[in-house]
């Protein structure tokens, strides 16, 4: 183990420093890290060799890592590998028999293992919606195409921690919220979240709060009637997990059936939270942190014209998304193409990622336990409009494009 905070450049090897490149012959004849028992090769020209080695290093997400980035405990163990060139190599000296050697790269690498200390204080993970991420036994209808690139999303694990500065939180999960959503924090190794008491650190009008508690394995009924299971994306309902739930603006049945509802307030963004864990002796065990950055407020299963919907959140002081909010799922249309949210999904659907839309972030909206969310029938509107003929999205983040007296159900946003 060594300090959190060092490099791999801090760590001594047979590399010179800043270079993770090493010839054979100059390790022997130029740094003389070269010995043999009995004396033989330590002469002028007594040993050469041929080849070259090579110096990696890895975190146990699977990036490499520079020999002056900086070492994180929580993205350790990291892996130091040397390795022989593909060309082989060779070593010969003046006496013996045979006095020549050949390495082939059958078996050309080392692995090393370093953990940072202290321990690592950050959650590892937050976990949303799964489904429609790359997910398998789960929902026959995922597929390998939703899940986002390995170093930001797990089909198992949701979004990895990008961040544990709290200068740079806005590169964690989620950066989009709606009332009622919520996502699991996978904890430290060593961490029991059983045993911590929490403080969510913000100020603003949206809340967190954060619970020790089990999956729901009750039904829900969605906004227009049908029965979903809860927390379908979790296989094992017996082991308690620890819980994130968003809370702030959400139109009232009122409002909903209202086609000039009264206005609702209006969050101030972006919005910074801290949730910090902390044991019976008051020592903090575990943070997470992340920025909102935008807010979204739905109808339920009210579908209505894309006027009306446009209307209706102009009303609560709102308005209608951009696809680009949404998704970052990408129409190929010869009439009507449009693309989403950077970075792109590689066709019409989306790619989980933060910071690509707000379904992308969360997933099917649907399986939310009372955030009412449905994909029944319909899309959302967005107000990407031409014409008489606007887009719309589908919960599962691919668009489509309609004429604005379609019924459609509204998500509205700010800002």
């Amino acid at each position: 183990m060594f300090p959190d905070g060092s490099t791999l450049g801090d760590i001594k090897t047979i590399f010179p420093p800043s270079t993770t490149f090493l010839r054979l012959n100059d390790l022997i004849n130029r740094y003389h890290s070269w010995g043999d028992d009995d004396g033989d090769g330590q002469g002028t020209d007594g040993v050469t060799a041929t080849g070259t080695l090579w110096l990696s290093l890895d975190d146990k997400y699977g990036n490499t890592v520079r020999l002056n980035d900086t070492l994180d405990a929580c993205k350790g163990p990291y892996r130091v590998t040397i390795g022989l060139n593909p060309d082989g190599a060779s070593l010969t000296t003046q006496y013996g028999v045979p006095n020549r050697r050949v390495f082939s790269t059958t078996n050309d690498r080392e692995y090393y293992y370093l953990s940072p200390y202290p321990r690592c204080l950050f959650a590892q993970s937050a976990r949303p919606n799964l489904l429609l991420g790359g997910t398998t036994g789960i929902d026959r209808s995922d597929k390998p195409q939703y899940a986002g690139p390995s170093n930001i999303w797990s089909p198992t694990k949701g979004f990895l921690t990008k961040s544990t500065s709290s200068s740079s939180y806005d590169r964690n999960f989620p950066t989009t919220g709606a009332d009622g959503l919520y996502f699991d924090l996978e904890m430290p190794v060593g961490v029991d979240g059983s045993e911590l008491s929490w403080t969510v650190n913000t100020t603003g009008s949206i809340s967190a709060t954060v619970s020790w508690t089990r999956p729901r394995s009750d039904t829900f009924t969605d906004p227009v009637g049908r029965t979903i299971q809860a927390d379908q994306w979790i296989t094992d309902k017996s082991s308690y997990v620890t819980r994130v739930t968003l809370r702030g603006p959400r139109a009232d049945s009122t409002q909903i059936n209202s086609n000039n509802p009264s206005p609702l307030s209006i969050p101030s963004l972006p919005q910074t939270f801290e949730l910090v864990g902390r044991d019976s002796g008051d020592n903090v065990e575990v943070k997470y942190g992340f920025v909102l950055k935008q807010w979204f407020v739905n109808r339920g299963g009210k579908a209505s014209s894309w006027p009306n919907q446009t209307s209706w959140c102009r009303s609560l002081g709102y308005h209608l998304p951009r696809v680009k909010d949404l998704t970052n799922a990408v129409r190929i249309d010869s009439d009507h193409p449009i693309s989403g949210a950077t970075p792109n999904s590689s066709g019409n659907y989306y790619m989980r990622h933060i910071g690509a839309g707000f379904f992308t972030e969360w997933g099917f909206m649907t399986f939310y336990a009372d955030a009412g969310f449905t994909d029944q029938n319909y899309r959302y509107w967005t107000n990407d409009a031409v014409g008489n003929s606007a887009f719309g999205v589908f919960p599962r983040g691919y668009s489509i494009h309609g004429s604005v007296g379609n019924p459609r159900y509204a998500v509205c946003t700010t800002p």
